[in-house]
């Protein structure tokens, strides 16, 4: 099964999955649990939200994490500064990278967004080989997210 077919078909299941709930970190739960399982090369897959001026380490599967990430610093936080997806094929290329585990390689980080278009959180996700991610990934993942913004944050 090609990369984007397996987007194709989480992609349903999470908005089944995700459809009507109201708590925040029980929905960024269950959606990081179905990527982490369904691709085999996200060493690690998480949330960081935006709380108090800086992001939090939020639901997450993976090895132990940074748990504060200042605003514009590192991917996750230029992602939030920049609000928008920023995809890394060599994490030790990018200026101001922060290392919370040697092994990662290549990242992708997706904003999301509320009502009122502020950046409300990142999804992050780490892989151990180099240039894991593409705009097929970057393509799909903002899709997820904006499920995850439709569901918790734009109920009209």
């Amino acid at each position: 099964m090609t990369k984007q077919e397996h987007y194709e078909e989480v992609l349903p299941q999470i908005r089944s999955l995700i459809n009507g709930e109201t708590d925040e970190v029980s929905v960024m739960a269950n959606v990081v649990a179905v990527l982490h399982q369904t691709f085999d090369d996200f060493f690690w897959t998480g949330f960081y939200l935006v709380r108090d001026g800086e992001l939090r380490l939020g639901p997450f599967q993976g090895t132990v994490a940074c748990m504060h990430i200042q605003h514009g610093r590192g991917v996750c936080g230029t992602a939030w500064a920049e609000a928008r997806t920023q995809v890394v094929p060599d994490v030790e290329q990018f200026p101001g990278h922060i290392a919370c585990s040697s092994l990662s390689r290549s990242e992708i980080v997706v904003p999301l967004f509320n009502a009122g278009n502020e950046v409300t959180a990142v999804l992050d996700i780490d892989s151990k080989e180099l240039a894991t991610f593409d705009d097929t990934d970057r393509i799909y993942l903002e899709q997820v997210c904006a499920c995850i913004t439709d569901t918790l944050y734009k109920k009209s």
